[in-house]
């Protein structure tokens, strides 16, 4: 049966409209993105299809060009929608950092960098650099290595802290194995790069590793 024929409190952009976004379930969620189904399947079918092929949303929305494109009722125009879906996600993240104070907000800064950070194959080391009241200057990706190291010198977070005149700054980077457990090689790197910044008096605030299931954060830790 077509959506159009369901019962109006059922249909899920009247549902969305009535009870909110968060009343809604993956499927429905998605079949709002999708719009139209295939020959013999509304569109909350075949979104929960492709919520079983992919193995839920979160890996949905990380599929490659490829894997997205190949299933059938996706096409280009399909994936193009949805990263430009995803990076107006990541702006009003970044946008609600830029208006506060990240320290009064930890929270919010660690989504941001889950966002930016979680999807990757491979280790991306980043830094939020940060003015003298800790507001967001911008978010920069300083290294890109492979699944279980990016290699970071002093010098280039250095020159890049300086470039944007930064007081302080919060480094990030992720764990394609999806635990966050910091390595000694994690603690390594922080030390130096705390020892080199503070030459020219910029602040480390926070280490903040993502993975799989969530983030840890050094100074929670008690690791600075």
């Amino acid at each position: 049966m077509a959506i159009s024929n369901w019962p109006s409190q059922e249909r899920p952009r009247e549902k969305l409209l009535t009870y909110g976004p968060h009343s809604l379930s993956d499927a429905e969620l998605l079949a709002i993105f999708l719009r139209v189904g295939v020959a013999g399947k509304s569109a909350v079918d075949l979104a929960r299809d492709l919520l079983t092929e992919f193995g839920g949303l979160r890996l949905l929305l990380e599929a490659t060009q490829q894997q997205f494109c190949g299933y059938r009722g996706l096409g280009m125009a399909k994936y193009v929608q949805l990263q430009a879906v995803l990076e107006m996600s990541r702006r009003h993240l970044f946008s609600t950092l830029q208006r506060g104070d990240v320290i009064r907000n930890p929270q919010d800064t660690q989504r941001y960098l889950t966002a930016r950070l979680r999807s990757y194959q491979h280790e991306v080391f980043a830094c939020l650099f940060l003015d003298s009241r800790y507001r967001v200057i911008c978010f920069d990706e300083i290294a890109h290595g492979t699944i279980n190291n990016a290699y970071v010198h002093p010098r280039e977070v250095l020159k890049r802290a300086l470039h944007f005149n930064a007081a302080a700054v919060i480094l990030a980077h992720n764990h394609p194995s999806g635990h966050i457990e910091p390595s000694q090689a994690d603690k390594n790197t922080t030390r130096q790069l705390q020892c080199a910044l503070e030459l020219v008096d910029i602040k480390v605030i926070d280490h903040i590793i993502v993975g799989d299931g969530g983030c840890t954060s050094f100074a929670e830790r008690g690791l600075l």
